[in-house]
């Protein structure tokens, strides 16, 4: 976790602007022997993979990387466009809208969650013979149904229209796993052995109130990366898959601890 991680944004745009005078370096030195238009092209491509790797080095998530990369060319695009219609631009704003909406709304970005995590999950179920997992934000799905199955039965919420809709076609496809589109504070979380979490730091507190009050003795609430705040874990797990992940397990009632 980065001092990014709260406002990710200002990392990005950190990012291009640090990125900004290298890109007019390379350029300047490489103009009187490159033609014009190919010069362009090659800034923009140098400041999207510039800003992309410094995204990297701030820690900030996978789909920023993308971001980065692709706003010196969406920028370029807009202003070269000239007589192009409006509706690809507008088509463009609906899709990401459809995709990130959780991300401006609840400040909670698309995370996914690996198959190693994934697999320590699985293993952690079986030890403790629990059967019902529910992962709040599924995002795409991966962890319902890679959890579903052999017994327990999985299920997944997701709030992002395009997000929820591909996660339930694939849960349909393989059919594994119970992908529902609905909102996190709203879930019954009554029955849950294992409630699973991969959101960011600001909603933690208020989730924890929400969790610690409505879930049974005896069950488990796990965080992926943020740790509930100004409340000790009862265990943390560092993994050793190539993201390091922490997972924050937190025991409901005397019963898990």
């Amino acid at each position: 976790m980065t001092v990014f991680s709260k406002t990710p944004v200002i990392g990005a745009l950190l990012a291009q602007v640090v990125a900004m005078p290298l890109v007019a370096i390379a350029t300047a030195l490489l103009s009187q022997s490159i033609d014009h238009t190919l010069l362009i092209l090659m800034a923009v491509l140098l400041q999207g993979l510039l800003a992309a790797l410094i995204c990297r080095l701030l820690g900030l998530a996978v789909w920023w990387l993308v971001i980065a990369f692709l706003f010196p060319l969406a920028l370029a695009g807009a202003l070269l466009a000239g007589n192009l219609p409006a509706w690809p631009f507008g088509l463009a704003f609906l899709v990401l809208a459809l995709v990130f909406s959780n991300t401006a709304r609840g400040r909670v970005p698309l995370y996914l969650t690996n198959s190693q995590t994934a697999s320590v999950l699985k293993d952690l179920m079986t030890e403790r013979k629990a059967t019902r997992f529910l992962d709040l934000g599924c995002g795409l799905g991966g962890v319902v149904r890679a959890l579903d199955g052999e017994g327990r039965q999985a299920r997944g919420i997701e709030n992002a229209p395009a997000v929820f809709l591909l996660a339930r076609l694939l849960s349909r496809l393989s059919r594994s796993g119970d992908i529902r589109r609905g909102d996190l504070w709203r879930a019954d979380v009554s029955k849950e052995d294992v409630v699973y979490a991969f959101l960011s730091p600001e909603p933690m507190a208020p989730l924890w109130k929400k969790l610690s009050k409505e879930m049974k003795p005896g069950s488990l609430f796990i965080s992926n990366s943020f740790a509930v705040p100004d409340h000790e874990p009862d265990e943390t797990w560092t993994l050793s898959d190539g993201r390091k992940t922490v997972l924050y397990l937190y025991a409901i009632g005397r019963e898990a601890a």
